[in-house]
């Protein structure tokens, strides 16, 4: 049922597309989404118009006055309940789960902006609690996936890999080089987790795969292109330096 629900709303979603495109023609698009890199899955356009189309519910939480570390908690708390969603072998509700996480991921950094709220303190908890949240989404996931050898070690290679690309780029901001390219980042791995969890079960009821086939096809494709991802970043940082 979740996952029905969650078609509804991605195709009500994909109708305000062409509303977005007028409405907004011919405007610089949101500065938040210009000076962050774009890839083959989430480009410019497409960022543009999430931010468009959750504008209002912005508002309506810059107007409540909430913390901004109100939404960071909340993010890890939503992680740690996809990972027992998954455990409980309900990945419709992880998904929902998952892409609501990253609705408040979103929200507290550009909350934080509005309100003049950016500290150090902000920015350490928004990037140590998203960890958080990956890991518990993972976690559950391998039992999720526990039926197949390969689900595990799929699993295992997304988590560790997404921590790697984390870590590459907290590393490399230490040495003092900015470095956020590569295909598979967190807005990357949220959507396809999240995703591939709404459409696993009506996939596997439709076709004769077995259930859990669609999410392990995607968290292998998560883990080898985060894994990449962390090794294009590692080079370029290296390269950088020893120039310097």
């Amino acid at each position: 049922m979740t996952a029905y629900i969650a078609l509804v709303l991605a195709g009500l979603a994909v109708l305000t597309m062409p509303i977005y495109a007028v409405v907004t023609r011919g405007r610089p698009i949101d500065p938040e989404v210009a000076r962050r890199p774009t890839t083959v899955l989430l480009g410019y356009w497409i960022r543009d118009w999430v931010m468009w189309t959750i504008r209002p519910l912005e508002r309506a939480l810059i107007a409540s006055r909430i913390d901004p570390a109100v939404l960071n908690v909340t993010g890890a708390l939503l992680g740690l309940a996809a990972g027992i969603a998954y455990v409980e072998r309900q990945p419709g509700v992880a998904g929902w789960c998952i892409l609501l996480g990253g609705l408040a991921d979103i929200m507290d950094g550009r909350i934080a902006r509005a309100r003049n709220m950016v500290s150090t303190f902000g920015e350490f908890l928004d990037s140590v609690l998203d960890r958080f949240a990956e890991v518990f989404a993972f976690v559950g996931l391998a039992f999720y996936l526990a039926w197949s050898p390969w689900g595990v070690l799929a699993t295992t290679l997304a988590a560790g890999s997404s921590l790697l690309v984390s870590y590459a780029r907290a590393k490399a901001g230490q040495v003092g080089v900015d470095c956020r390219g590569g295909v598979m980042q967190r807005a990357e791995r949220l959507v396809l987790l999240a995703l591939a969890s709404l459409l696993d079960g009506p996939l596997a009821a439709a076709t004769d795969w077995p259930e859990g086939a669609v999410l392990l096809a995607v968290v292998a494709l998560i883990g080898i292109g985060a894994f990449g991802t962390a090794v294009f970043r590692t080079v370029v940082v290296a390269r950088v330096l020893r120039r310097s």
